[in-house]
């Protein structure tokens, strides 16, 4: 008999967390303006709002913080980050910032002027959002197949290369900074970039002389998943993986506190010197001197250390399959998740589950309120609200999926918990037929509007 699958660590330390009675959720909701993100955490039981900062660093790490330099300049800690990044991507040149969106403001101080367009697959909320606030355009060439939950395709975060050709035609080269690649693209699913595609767009934006910049939060997932799905990739190593990946690219930004195993920090690594230079001046006035950018030599000494382990197999298997455990229970109750299951996170399709809240009222969101209500679980909507409004016409955007997001930190919760959440939406997906209406904004800002929201009940 084959042994069963057995995590490859042991637990140290715990939290304690508390389940409270639906009528104090329902209470806080409404406080919270129906927004997940006002909640506090000791209202939570289980919190899958984000993957990003949430998860449990290991001992080494732990370790690390102990022997973290903090010197201004030119510390041992930066010095070894500085050679961890360079071995895991090939980027000569580094530059730490306090999280990833830090590192888009800094590189996008750069590289990207009012009227640009930045195509790529699928950007994120704060990508997006430092693209729009300079009035720039982001332009999403995901293949057609991420938009279909029930297709199998291994690689829905790909790029669209017709899609992608027909920007390079329609503007001018001095329109286009770089194409922006996502690994693995959130938005999308979690769902991970093949090498062989990697290598397209590579080979057709040089021909446009465009270059690729990677947006890297989750890069050692999409990692494991080419090593996992993708032909002639099997035999490789992760960190073999990576450095293939990024020598395609000019350049990524970090939000490290993904697949970085930390709980704050980022980083731009870079391939041309004076895009670094230029990034430098910009990462003095916003974030702190270039060898520190805002992070003290403990956070930098940690991140060296948790980059190094979340490009090895064993904790990438261990992270992923339970990611994908929770994934086939919900399917087993007939939930409509995005297929594949991603790697960070399972991402629920809440316009089939809730087939009777009008889009306008925001079934993803109602998805979400009614999953904390009936068990305090926190989840996230990655839908129309997220989506934002169009920044010249300031209509609502209805992205082609409106989704409920369930990331997982990394580390933190047992399987256990994943029995929890399952059956917790199952309970609300044998009422769904109930739920017929949704929320109305009372307040939002110009910009990022899911973070900060104010709801009413419809």
């Amino acid at each position: 008999m084959n042994l069963p699958y057995a995590e490859p660590y042991r637990i140290k330390m715990i939290e304690e967390i508390r389940q409270s009675t639906k009528e104090e959720r329902e209470e806080w909701l409404k406080k919270a303006n129906f927004n997940l993100f006002n909640l506090k955490s000791s209202q939570v039981f289980i919190d899958l709002l984000t993957d990003s900062g949430t998860g449990a660093m290991s001992d080494k790490q732990w370790g690390a913080l102990m022997t973290g330099d903090e010197s201004y300049a030119g510390s041992r800690s930066f010095e070894a980050l500085h050679n961890t990044v360079q071995k895991i991507t090939g980027f000569p040149y580094l530059l730490p910032t306090h999280q990833g969106r830090a590192a888009e403001n800094v590189l996008f101080s750069v590289l990207v002027k009012e009227d640009d367009v930045i195509p790529g697959n699928s950007h994120f909320d704060t990508t997006k959002g430092h693209i729009e606030i300079r009035k720039a355009h982001a332009i999403d060439c995901t293949i057609d197949e991420a938009f279909d939950i029930k297709n199998l395709h291994p690689f829905k975060g790909n790029i669209d290369l017709e899609k992608l050709e027909k920007v390079y035609q329609t503007y001018p080269k001095d329109k286009i900074p770089f194409c922006l690649i996502t690994i693995t693209c959130n938005t999308s699913g979690g769902q991970p970039v093949s090498i062989k595609n990697i290598k397209e767009v590579k080979e057709l934006s040089d021909r446009y002389g465009i270059p690729i910049y990677f947006d890297s939060a989750r890069y050692a997932e999409n990692a494991y998943f080419i090593k996992r799905r993708e032909e002639g990739q099997q035999h490789r190593s992760i960190k073999e993986i990576c450095r293939e990946i990024f020598s395609y690219g000019e350049g990524m930004t970090m939000s490290s506190k993904k697949d970085g195993l930390v709980n704050i920090g980022g980083f731009i690594a870079l391939n041309n010197e004076e895009v670094f230079q230029k990034a430098s001046n910009f990462t003095i006035i916003y974030e702190g001197f270039i060898t520190y950018g805002g992070l003290a030599g403990r956070d930098m000494s940690a991140l060296s250390v948790g980059l190094d382990e979340a490009t090895e197999l064993e904790y990438l298997e261990s992270r992923i399959s339970q990611v994908e455990y929770l994934g086939n229970k919900l399917m087993e109750f007939g939930i409509p998740v995005q297929k594949p299951i991603g790697g960070h996170a399972v991402f629920i399709d809440a316009l089939k589950f809730l087939p009777n809240v009008p889009r306008e009222e925001f079934p993803a969101q109602t998805l979400g309120l009614e999953l904390y209500k009936e068990a305090g679980i926190r989840g996230v909507e990655i839908g129309t609200l997220l989506a934002d409004r169009d920044p010249e016409t300031r209509e609502n955007r209805y992205p082609k999926l409106e989704l409920l997001r369930l990331a997982i930190p990394r580390r933190t919760y047992t399987n256990n918990h994943m029995d929890y959440i399952a059956v917790a939406l199952k309970n609300v997906f044998e009422r769904r037929n109930e739920i017929t209406k949704g929320y109305q904004i009372t307040w939002e800002p110009e910009i990022l509007r899911h973070f900060t929201v104010k709801l009413k009940e419809a």
